[in-house]
Parts: structure tokens; sequence; C-alpha cells
């Protein structure tokens, strides 16, 4: 050990490994509310419907994103049905397409050194924000894919690529705004900034391809914004307004507020343990001795992009996705003037580092009675972490390679996968904690419940129709999240979905439903002033925070 293989080789090898241990389990438990169980439900609901262009969520429209990711995750269900493995397929190979287009954005920015290209792949493939982006269904990974994909291109086009190249920048561009619109540029226009700033580069001459290029942007990106403001004006400010100036400005429009320097401290943390080294490298390097190129990288790949999305009022950490090919080439670029012997130290901090977390991991089950911890985690739990532990002494005692980089990566690959294997596990013990509602439906299912009327008392509950498959029925107190864009309706039929039950003029409809013996879901208990719905449910079962109401058979 090693096996000689050319690089290449060794990609595929790490995309393999990575792709096994993302895909291994994936379905194990339910979508989790809020994000990814509405992507789920919506492209659930697509299929379904076969409407393509008008997203619909628990059958009333939602447009607070363009439809390439529903498109997508319909795709996936097509596949292998309406089950999570199904909607959570399409964000991992989109993952996978990153790492190799990561690789490929090496080749160019390390002048074709393979090697160095490797370590950069792998680098990025086992960042927790990467690894947390492809476990979810959002529009994150699929954003990411194609920015790469675009960056990729015009850096291909301007180291002497054909036009072919060119062309790709364009129609990944498009496809970016169709995924979730202006933000989908960032990492493209920084890539050809950081480029041309004063780093000498013969300008490209106007041609008809640039107008070509333009178009088809255009066409991709703007065609299904265009087709929904032809059907409607209305969807003019929505669009402009809503969903672009007050989601980047007003921090009360998606409840996602975070203060300005949220994404400084956060930023490090998506990308550890690698961060760290290379956050000490840049202190102890001097500025002037960093080739130009680099500095580019670093100032527009990094913190440009870092001080816009800092700017926004509306924070998530998937966000902050577009950084990070910048952080992991920086990293691999730093990494890579170090001599054997420091790179060596910090081999071996990492090691012990992450030999800690994992023997952590291998304590979980006895850590989560001594403290108290409201976790189910079973004690074959701790087998992941134990085996991750094996693998790294046996990296140990039968490693014979002298260079340091290949046994630095090998360790945070055996550790990365160590860490999504224990982590499927642990979501699928503790489902209900982490806001999936599969137990509920299998509850149903298994009391042959499910063929009832499902009503939802004031929650809005994506993850339990897509896993029942099925449409339930909300029913609204004064749950501000709640509120839906009811004015695109071209009718009433959404009323039969969504009932006020403080609508007076709702109540003989409320009632009809009721006297049918459906089921009614509530987080905790029904309140007091809701007494008087209690005779149609004689019974009821607990589930974790959930109350199920229900009746015998007819």
């Amino acid at each position: 050990m090693p096996v000689s293989f050319s690089s290449r080789t060794w990609l595929w090898l790490f995309v393999l490994v990575l792709g096994g241990a993302l895909l291994l389990g994936l379905g194990s438990w339910g979508v989790v509310e809020s994000s990814e169980a509405r992507y789920a439900e919506i492209s659930r609901e697509m299929l379904v419907s076969r409407d393509w262009l008008h997203p619909r969520l628990l059958g009333i429209q939602h447009f607070h994103k363009p439809p390439v990711t529903y498109w997508l995750t319909a795709a996936g269900l097509a596949v292998l049905g309406p089950t999570a493995t199904g909607a959570r397929l399409p964000a991992v190979l989109a993952v996978l397409g990153q790492v190799l287009l990561v690789y490929g954005l090496g080749r160019l920015l390390f002048r074709h050194d393979k090697r160095h290209a490797l370590a950069a792949a792998v680098v990025y493939g086992t960042l927790p924000v990467v690894l947390i982006s492809a476990l979810n269904v959002t529009t994150d990974a699929y954003l990411m894919l194609w920015e790469l994909a675009a960056a990729y291109g015009i850096l291909r086009y301007f180291h002497g690529g054909g036009w072919r190249w060119f062309y790709l920048f364009w129609v990944a561009l498009g496809l970016a705004f169709l995924t979730k619109g202006p933000v989908g540029a960032v990492l493209p226009l920084m890539t050809v900034v950081g480029f041309y700033f004063r780093q000498g580069q013969a300008r490209r001459p106007f041609t008809i391809h640039h107008v070509l290029g333009f178009l088809l942007l255009l066409t991709i990106g703007l065609g299904w914004y265009l087709y929904l403001v032809a059907e409607n004006r209305a969807f003019l400010d929505y669009f402009l307004w809503k969903q672009t100036a007050e989601r980047f400005a007003n921090a009360d429009t998606f409840k996602r507020a975070k203060p300005w320097w949220f994404y400084l401290v956060l930023a490090p943390v998506g990308a550890l343990p690698w961060a760290v080294a290379l956050l000490v490298q840049v202190a102890r390097t001097r500025w002037a001795a960093v080739p130009r190129q680099w500095r580019n990288v670093l100032v527009f790949w990094v913190v440009v992009p870092l001080i816009f999305f800092s700017l926004a009022k509306s924070k998530l950490l998937l966000y902050l996705l577009p950084v990070y090919p910048g952080v992991v080439l920086l990293t691999v670029y730093y990494l890579g003037q170090l001599t054997d012997a420091a790179l060596y130290r910090w081999y071996v901090v990492m090691s012990g580092l992450l030999a800690l977390l994992m023997a952590a991991l291998c304590m979980l089950p006895a850590l989560n009675g001594a403290l108290g911890l409201s976790l189910e985690i079973h004690p074959l739990t701790s087998l992941w972490p134990a085996a991750g532990i094996v693998a790294l002494v046996l990296q140990q005692m039968l490693w014979s390679q002298v260079r340091v980089a290949p046994r630095l990566l090998v360790l945070t690959v055996i550790f990365s996968v160590t860490l999504l294997l224990t982590a499927k596990p642990l979501l699928r013990q503790n489902q209900l904690e982490g806001s999936s509602t599969r137990p509920l439906a299998q509850w149903l299912q298994a009391h042959q419940l499910d063929q009832r009327q499902v009503l939802v008392y004031d929650e809005m509950l994506p993850s339990l129709a897509f896993e029942l498959n099925t449409m339930p029925i909300t029913l609204v107190h004064d749950n501000d999240n709640l509120k839906r864009e009811t004015q695109f309706e071209a009718d009433s039929r959404w009323q039969n979905l969504l009932i006020n039950v403080n609508d007076s003029s709702r109540q003989v409809q409320l009632r009809g439903l009721l006297r049918q013996s459906p089921v009614l879901v509530v987080r905790g208990e029904l309140e007091d002033f809701r007494a008087w719905m209690l005779p149609y449910f004689p019974q009821q079962h607990h589930l974790g925070p959930w109350t199920i109401y229900y009746s015998g058979w007819k």
C-alpha cells in the first residue's frame, strides 16, 4: 500500500467511496421539516399532476423558488418512487458532480498538476457543509453544481478551450438562475473578475458567440419567469420584490435573520478541520509572497462572496456553499507550499483530533444516558465509529507511503465516511426529534388510518403528506407560517385544503369533515377552546410531540 494508480483513477475511486457512503441508508429516515419536506412534497405533487410550471405545496401554488430543484427531485421520485431515497438521490449525484468539477478547476488553476487537483477534489468532498448539502433536498446542491460548471466552463475557455466550454458557461449560468435566481451568478462572476484582475490577461474579442451565449442565458434563465409573468402580471412584482429584494434586505420576510457576523463564525465551521490549517497558513504567509492568481482566488472567490452573503438578512449555512470551492483550492495551495516535515505536524494534529472525535462517537450511547439527553441511541450505533478507528490504526500500521499529503487525505476520507455511516442510524432512531413525521405516517398506516382523511391542526406538514403519498387538510388557527399565497389561485378549490377554523363561515364545512371520521394530528394537545371537536375523536395516541385523534371504525 498504496497501489500505484493515476490521479484520475484515485479520483474515481474516491467518488465511488464517497457515493457509496452517501447512498448507503439514504432513505432510512424520513424527509425533514421544513425545507427538505417542502421540496420533496412539491416535487411529488408536480409528478402526480404533471404540471411542471406551477409548483404546488399541499395543493396551493408555491413560487418561492424556480422549478429546477423540483424537476430534478421529481425525476428521482419517478425512478425510485415517492420515497426519501428517490427525493435525495439527485442531490447526492449533484454533489458527486461537484467533486469532479472541483478536480477540473484544480487542473486549471494548478497548471495541470493532477495531484493538487485530486487533493482539492478530496478536500471538497469531505467538507462537512458539502456532506450536509448532499443529504438534504434543497436548491443549494444543484445551485452549486451549476455554479461550478459555469466557473469551469469559462476558465476552460480562458485557458484555450474551444467554444463549447464558453457555451457551457452560459447554459450553466442559465440553469443556476432557474434554480435560485440571480444569486447563481456569484461564483461564476467572481471567477471571471479574478481571472482578469491585475493578471495581464488578453481580452477576448466580442463575437457572435457572445450574443448567442447571452441569448442562451436569457432563454434558459428567464423563460419560466417570463411565462408566468405573461400568465399573470402580478408575478413581476412578486419575483422582483418579494422573492429577490425582500429576501436579501428584509430580515422578517422569511424569518431567517442572523447578525452580520454570522457567516464569519460559521464559514470556518463548515470547512473543519481544513479551515484551521488554511487560516494558520494564511496568517503565516507574507501577502507579497503569494502569486497574484491565488491572491485573486482569496479575494474574489472567498472574501467578496463572504461579504455579499453577510450583507444579506436571510442567512443559512448552505447559502454559503459558493465560498467553499475557493476555500478548498486555497487550502491545497497553502499546504502544498509546506515541507513534508511541516505537513507531517498537521497530519499528527489532525490524526489526534479526528481519532478523539471518533472515540466520542463510540461513547455516544453511554454519554446519552450520562448527560440525560432525550435521544435514542442504540448501542450497535457505536460499531461504525469503532470500525473507523480500526481503519485509522490499519492506515498507520500498513501505510508505506513516504509522502505525507496522501496520508492526510486518506485520514479525512476515513473520518468523513465514518461520520456519514454513524449519522444515518442516529437520524433514523430520532426521527421525531429531527422533525421527520415518518413515525406518524407509519403508525397511521399500521392501523389503516391512512385511508381516512387526515387533518393537521395549525401546522404545515408536507413531510406527512409526502410519507402518506396523499393530501392532508390543514386547519389554520393562528400559525403565521400557514399564510399561503392564494392570490395566484384561479378558483376557490384551495379552500378545501386550507380551512380557517376561526372563520365562522367555514364551520359548516369543518363539521361536515369531522362527521366523516377523519384523523386529526396535533402538536401537543388540542386547546381547551377546541374541546367541542373531541366528541368526534374518542380515541387518541401520543407519539413524541404529536397527538393523533381518531375514532373507531364506522
